[in-house]
Order: C-alpha cells, then structure tokens, then sequence
C-alpha cells in the first residue's frame, strides 16, 4: 500500500524538502474530519489532517442523536463522549394546551429502535476529543494550520497550500500533494467555493441568534436532559441542556424577522426569546455565561459532492436547518460512508466514480427525508400533528425514527414516513378554509407585523 523510496545518497547535494505526500489529506478538524481521518488511518492509509483552529474552540450543534452512538462505539470512542455528555432520552415538542405541557418523543420508543439515547454535548469539548482520538490512531493531526489554496496538476491530482495561522506573513508555507482531498472544511466550503458549488437553499432562508445560560429552567425526571423545540411567528427555538447547568438557548428566524434587528444582539435576542411564553418563563431570573452568537446564510448545499480525487463531507457538502439536531449525525455518517469509498477508490481507481456517485445517491436520500421535514415544520399543519401525535401504522414510532436519525437503512421506517406525509396532506386539506380565513384576516390588517407572517398563515 506504501510505497518504499530508495535511500538518498548523502554524498549528493542538499536538494530541497518534497512536498508532503500523505495518501489522503482531511480539511478540517470537526467531527466528520476526525471521523473520516480516524477510519482511514485504520485501513492503513498515512492521514494528514489540517484544522485552522486550534481546539477547544467553539461551535454549535450541540444536540447528538442516537444514531451517533453506534458510530461513537465503531470508532472507539463512546467513553470518552459520555464522559463530557448530558444523557438525552429524546425530544419534546409543545403542547397546544395553553399551559406549558409538552410531549415528549422518547427514543426507546423508535420503531427499531437501535439505541435507545444520545447526549447533548459541548462541541469545543466534543470536537477537541474526536481530533485527539485521531491522533492517537495515527492520524498527523495538526492544529493551528490553514488551507489557503487547492490546485489540481495536470494529472487531476490535488496540491494543498497551507499555512500556520500564527506564521509571520510569506513564511511558513506548506505544500501537501495527498492521493486524496477530503473537504471537511463546514461552512468554510474550502472546495465548494473553489469550484462555485455552494448555493443558498431557496426554499428554508434562515439566520441563528444563540448563547449559552446558566439557570435556565430545566425539565423534570427522565426528561431532564431533553432537547426542547418551540416554534415562534418567526421562525423556531431550541433548549439544549449541557454539562454544569449550562443551557444552550437559540432562536432561528427568517430573514424578514432578522431585518429588524435593532440595537444590541443580547438584546433582540432576549425580545425574541420572549415571544414564546412557556421559553421566557424558563429563562426568568437565568444569567448569560456565554457569547451571543449571530450566524446567517444557515441553510446551503452543495451542486455536487465529489469529483477526481476529491469529495465533500458533512457540513463542506450541505448544511440543514439543525431543527431535528442532524448536523452532527449527518457529518459523521456522511464520513464513514465517505471512508469507504476512498479506502476503494484508492485500491480501484477505475471504479472512483461510481463509488462516488452510489455515496451522493445514499446521503441525498437521508438529507432529503430530514429537509421535507424541516420545509413544513412551522406550518399549522405540522404544528397540529407533532401536538396531537398518533401512532396509527406505528407512524409516530416512524417519526421517532427519523428523530433519532433512522432515515439511511431502514426501509420500513421510510414507508412508514411516506404515510406519514399522506397524512400530512389530508390534515392540510382539512385545514384550509381556517389557513384561508387567517390569512385574509391578516392580510386586511396593516402590516405591521412582517411579510413572513402572512406567508407562514396561508401555507398549511
């Protein structure tokens, strides 16, 4: 597999260093970075993994989902991550009683359920414990290195141009020429903007506005550890219990919404936080301990995943709505799937294109059953059913499913989520002369309230 190079002559002239030539060469140090670095390294491939950051730094996407776990365990490191984790039993959804109740969607109760919980997770700590876990499995994991600029020479292989962030200005150049360009940038895109791949998702424009608290009102027993999802007029809100009493509090808004951000950050933060009654009763007399963080642009992908001796990963390739907390799972499937493909593209390079397509086929079809989802999730409609669950067909245990991140493998989840969106329709059938009603009464009014309003009301 490695190639054995003749011994140099020491008699002959200093000639310069050759560039580094590692068999595969992982941008970017996120969970699906050391995911794929890991189970490359241990197929035996040299793995070099370049992260401009150096951990612990901060991230969102705090909310793992069960599916993660059997991941956790393939690459060795469950222990470690239920070390630093909050046990999350499931997620819990509102009510439509009035008075603050809630249900919740228990993972043990997933139709196959696989496993039976996940955990909420700091992702400075997280992502610091998987790039290590890399490391100690071979991987040249480095840290505080940035990827500058990706060439491809003649015969289509990659040149990676990279720097130490702390390097003085034009020293310090590193010139890596891999087999293999994994793109595990995240929303840096390294390769998607390289080759203008990345688009904005028309149909879900959305922003996030979010900081950490301490003493934010938790919810009780076995529910304790449970990601809590609400909606707003504008958009939806997340809760997610983390280590040390430290709640992770979040607004994602559309971008009408976000237009009238006035004044300082806490602030429209802490006013949209108020828009949702049973939030702002669980935020009283809570204290910020963190950042407030603003991200825009929040949903993108990618036109295409991969080309010769290349591919997109995780986040580098498209990025959801986090509603349905996937964007952890989907990186870190997306990278074992991923490092199957590459461990055969590298022994049959013949076959390197229709391994790459059969990957982008598999996670499209994942991605997708997550996004038909996400699209419709504030609607009436949706909002009626996740309060009012039923589980005719096992449909509600299906839907758990698909919570807990069973969309890849499982054909007879998928059926059941099919009926689901038949389902779906009729309730939205059903409800449209009120959607209507709504929408006209809305409409009469003066616009004081934003366009998106009045969109939201008449799409059931």
């Amino acid at each position: 597999m490695i190639a054995h190079r003749p011994t140099p002559d020491a008699s002959a002239a200093p000639v310069p260093s050759p560039p580094a030539t590692p068999d595969v060469l992982v941008i970017g140090g996120g969970p699906a970075g050391s995911t794929v670095s890991t189970l490359l390294a241990r197929r035996g491939w040299r793995v070099t993994q370049l992260e401009k950051a150096r951990h612990p730094r901060f991230h969102i996407g705090e909310s793992l989902l069960p599916m993660n776990m059997p991941i956790l365990q393939r690459l060795g490191a469950f222990e470690k991550i239920a070390a630093i984790g909050v046990h999350k039993r499931g997620a819990d959804f509102p009510k439509d009683d009035g008075h603050g109740g809630y249900n919740t969607f228990a993972f043990d109760r997933a139709y196959d359920m696989k496993f039976p919980h996940a955990f909420q997770v700091r992702r400075q700590d997280f992502d610091r414990v998987l790039f290590e876990h890399a490391r100690e499995h071979g991987v040249d994991a480095r840290e505080g290195v940035k990827v500058e600029r990706v060439d491809f020479d003649a015969d289509g292989k990659p040149v990676v141009y990279a720097r130490p962030t702390d390097a003085p200005p034009g020293t310090g150049e590193q010139v890596l020429r891999p087999r293999y360009l994994i793109d595990a940038s995240g929303r840096d895109t390294v390769l998607g903007n390289k080759f203008k791949l990345k688009h904005k998702n028309a149909r879900h424009q959305s922003a996030a506005v979010f900081s950490h608290f301490r003493g934010v009102a938790r919810r009780q027993g076995e529910d304790v550890g449970n990601i809590s999802i609400y909606r707003h007029d504008h958009g939806w809100m997340w809760l997610i219990p983390l280590p040390d009493g430290v709640m992770s509090v979040g607004a994602v808004c559309y971008p009408d919404y976000m237009k009238t951000r006035k004044g300082d950050t806490e602030g429209f933060l802490m006013r949209t936080l108020a828009l949702e009654p049973d939030v702002a009763e669980r935020m009283q007399g809570a204290e910020r301990v963190g950042e407030v963080h603003v991200t825009g642009n929040y949903a993108y992908e990618c036109s295409r995943m991969s080309g010769r001796n290349w591919v997109l990963v995780g986040d580098a390739y498209a990025f959801v709505d986090p509603m349905f907390s996937s964007g952890v799972y989907l990186g870190m499937h997306g990278a074992e799937r991923t490092a199957a493909m590459v461990d055969a593209a590298l022994r049959e390079p013949a076959r390197e294109r229709e391994l790459q397509r059969a990957l982008q086929r598999h996670l499209d079809a994942g991605i997708n059953e997550f996004k038909w989802f996400i699209y419709r999730f504030t609607s009436p409609t949706m909002r009626y059913m996740f309060a009012n669950p039923r589980n005719y067909f096992q449909i509600e245990q299906a839907v758990i499913g698909m919570l807990a991140g069973d969309v890849f493998d499982t054909p007879a989840i998928r059926r059941r989520l099919r009926m689901f969106r038949f389902f779906y329709a009729m309730t939205a059938l059903g409800m449209l002369p009120r959607a209507l009603r709504n929408w006209w009464r809305r409409r009469r009014q003066p616009r004081e309230k934003f366009q998106g309003d009045t969109l939201q009301a008449g799409n059931p």
